[in-house]
């Protein structure tokens, strides 16, 4: 290890393929953060949320429709029976009083409510806080959106270079198979070996198959996240490369502090809380009187309602101030307000659930991030510990001083370590995002 410090420098600098240096990638290649945009576009998930916040901000205007004042006009046009006065009671003679045979009427109707314990306005500040967790709710569904999309772009990433390193190995297998020919044919080795290498070949063009395979489905679900047509070509770079500024990573402490002021799912239970004391305020209003400004005026024909009647028409109204007051909520209004208090505190206990649940996920994938650290330090030395190796047992292989069996075994570890690098690599990106997705910083 010691004899090639150059080596791992470069392995390592392959480690992360941030967005600064996917822009440098030509215009028909997608990159990680050119596809989050077109996703915030098209992605249908993050429409129907859209949608759900647009709904909200109705809410809010509807609820402040309720602070406008009733108004009503009305009209009506009747036949009329006859109308009868019993002076003398019910089965004495009626008096028939001459009235038109038929009548109509028109007015309006106003309510403007002055005090009703703050409903109305508090109901407003409930929908607009219920608005702020829709868009925190919306938030959060973006950043889970772009986390699905990182999965599988990386996992597109990682069957990219998969594909890289078996046409690689295969080409390099076809030309040693080449060689174990000419040396069967001149005498120097065994039919068997020329079998063996035949069957790693065959093995490795399968895995190819498999790979180029797994390459499609990949891509066809990358297009899907993003809206677009599922066999639309799309191309991703995977040769970029940037050196490795372990200093970028942030400290436990500071993913900690930022996941508990930043996180949206522990805004979401914030807000909660802040709804479920609104709701408790709400419940305690129905104790307060309701005083509202009312005012109404008619016009009817004819005037049957005031000694002495008149087949003419006549106008009435009244302008002035009401108060009612419902004493069944002294009594019915307790267990409503329990009921509130209830919910409020079972959201309070939500929150610090909530809490603790995100300080062991941030735990999780900050170890999980400096797993893939030391993981990508050990697949780097690995591959130039089994690039010596295969290199040692190639050149004694052709001396007839080892075996073949021997040479392939390297051969194997060697691919499977490139594999390894390219595995850490991705996790240790995944990580990363899935860090800043805990913590609210995606």
């Amino acid at each position: 290890m010691k004899q090639y410090p150059f080596l791992i420098i470069a392995l390592i600098g392959n480690l992360f393929l941030t967005q600064a240096s996917f822009a440098q990638a030509p215009d028909s290649t997608w990159t990680l953060e050119k596809i989050w945009d077109l996703a915030a576009k098209q992605n249908r998930q993050l429409h129907l949320a859209d949608l759900s916040v647009q709904e909200s901000r109705t809410s809010i205007q509807e609820a402040r429709d309720k602070l406008l004042p009733d108004l009503a006009v009305s009209g009506n046009y009747a036949l009329n029976s006859k109308f009868l006065i019993y002076d003398n009671g019910l089965f004495s003679k009626p008096q028939d009083v001459p009235v038109s045979s038929y009548g109509y009427g028109f007015g309006y109707n106003l309510d403007f409510n002055i005090y009703n314990g703050g409903r109305d306005k508090r109901n407003i500040h409930i929908k607009q806080e219920e608005q702020q967790r829709k868009q925190v709710e919306f938030e959060l569904q973006h950043d889970n959106i772009k986390f699905a999309i990182a999965l599988v772009y990386y996992e597109l990433y990682k069957y990219l270079r998969y594909h890289e390193f078996l046409q690689t190995e295969i080409k390099t297998e076809k030309q040693q198979l080449s060689s174990i020919q000419s040396l069967h044919k001149n005498g120097v080795v065994l039919k068997s070996d020329v079998l063996r290498t035949s069957v790693k070949l065959s093995q490795l063009e399968l895995s190819l198959s498999d790979v180029e395979k797994k390459v499609v489905l990949a891509k066809q679900r990358l297009n899907i996240l993003i809206g677009r047509n599922e066999t639309e070509p799309l191309e991703i770079p995977i040769q970029e490369i940037v050196n490795l500024d372990a200093g970028s990573l942030a400290i436990y402490a500071s993913y900690q502090a930022e996941a508990l002021s930043q996180s949206p799912e522990f805004k979401i239970t914030q807000s909660d809380i802040k709804i479920s004391e609104l709701q408790i305020k709400q419940a305690k209003s129905t104790l307060q009187p309701k005083i509202s400004l009312y005012s109404h005026y008619n016009y009817t024909y004819p005037q049957v309602s005031f000694y002495p009647y008149s087949n003419n028409p006549w106008g009435y109204g009244q302008t002035g101030i009401k108060m009612q007051f419902a004493l069944d909520n002294l009594y019915k209004s307790k267990h409503t307000i329990a009921h509130a208090r209830n919910l409020s505190e079972q959201q309070k206990e939500k929150a610090n659930i909530k809490k603790e649940e995100i300080s062991v996920r941030v735990k999780e994938a900050y170890l999980q991030q400096q797993q893939a650290l030391e993981s990508v330090a050990t697949a780097a030395d690995n591959i130039i510990q089994t690039t010596e190796t295969v290199r040692v047992i190639r050149n004694s292989y052709l001396n007839q001083e080892s075996l073949l069996t021997d040479l392939l075994d390297a051969e194997n570890i060697l691919l499977e370590s490139k594999f390894n690098l390219t595995q850490a690599q991705v996790n240790l990106k995944l990580s990363h995002i899935k860090l800043l997705l805990i913590t609210g910083a995606l």
